[in-house]
């Protein structure tokens, strides 16, 4: 990373995480003091830093993405490769994106409830970590998940259904380019509220294409509803992921967003395609200062 970073334009720390909301402390310390605060990791990681950078208007944050998913990296068109994600923080083009609090608790690409939270929460005990274990799990216990009634409110308007999934999403994917809203927009001050009701178990196939294809929110058993207040309630406690992270909640929500609360690097002429190629193994967290 030295031969790269220019050194004309920075100065720079880098601190290694120790344990789970290190980063966010980390943060917390280094917003006063630097300029920018890169997370090198994952979703998990880029949510822990984020977390002590919301609302800091004189502290920028850019992301070099080494994760199994790297949803909000990808979301902004940051390269996969380390050297070339380093190319995008030398240019410090910025851009200010929402973020968004399950009953305080921040999330700034994606969170959720239902399916994926359950498989969230089972991939964080998995022991190997990357997009095939995670398929292989998600695969598995696809066949043995049940729906829940969920009672949902967005800006007071009623929804009641059997859920197969309910995803916050304020970028358009939850990561590997999985698309669950295709068209959301992180700095609109809305969430895209995806309702995905139950569904035949033959129709699953043709759902992971329109997954990947960025045509979820094409099909009949998806629902989007874009909303800054969303309330959920249900018969019991909430498995639920924040950023992929998994976390419990009482049997009743409320979500809201934050709107332009975090200045983030991002990559504004994303004119190649860049193929994942991760090689570090741990995250930390990359500090730099403007000379």
């Amino acid at each position: 990373m030295d031969s790269t970073l220019n050194p004309h334009k920075f100065s720079y720390e880098i601190v290694y995480t120790e344990y789970r909301g290190h980063a966010t402390q980390l943060s917390t310390q280094a917003k006063d003091t630097f300029d920018m605060v890169v997370a090198v990791g994952g979703d998990g990681t880029v949510n822990e830093v984020a977390k002590g950078l919301i609302n800091c208007g004189n502290c920028l944050m850019g992301i070099i993405p080494i994760g199994s998913g790297n949803g909000l990296a990808r979301h902004l068109k940051i390269p996969m490769r380390v050297k070339e994600a380093i190319d995008i923080l030398n240019l410090q083009r910025t851009q200010v994106i929402d973020t968004a609090t399950i009953n305080g608790e921040h999330f700034v690409n994606v969170a959720g409830i239902g399916f994926d939270a359950h498989i969230a929460h089972l991939f964080a005990t998995a022991s190997k970590r990357g997009p095939i274990p995670y398929m292989k799990i998600a695969t598995y216990e696809f066949h043995r998940y049940k729906p829940l009634a969920y009672e949902v409110y967005i800006e007071g308007q009623p929804y009641h259904l059997e859920a197969f999934l309910i995803s916050f999403a304020n970028s358009a994917q939850f990561g590997n380019n999985a698309y669950i809203s295709p068209h959301a927009i992180i700095n609109d001050g809305l969430l895209d509220v995806c309702l995905m009701s139950e569904f035949p178990k033959v129709e699953a196939g043709q759902l992971a294409i329109k997954l990947f294809n960025k045509r979820m929110h094409k099909s009949r058993y998806m629902k989007i509803v874009r909303g800054t207040h969303i309330k959920i309630i249900t018969n019991d406690k909430i498995p639920a992921h924040l950023d992929g992270e998994p976390v419990y909640f009482p049997n009743e929500i409320e979500i809201n967003v934050n709107p332009s609360s975090l200045t983030m690097i991002y990559n504004a002429n994303p004119d190649r395609i860049w193929l994942i190629k991760n090689r570090l193994k741990n995250s930390s967290v990359f500090w730099n200062k403007s000379l």
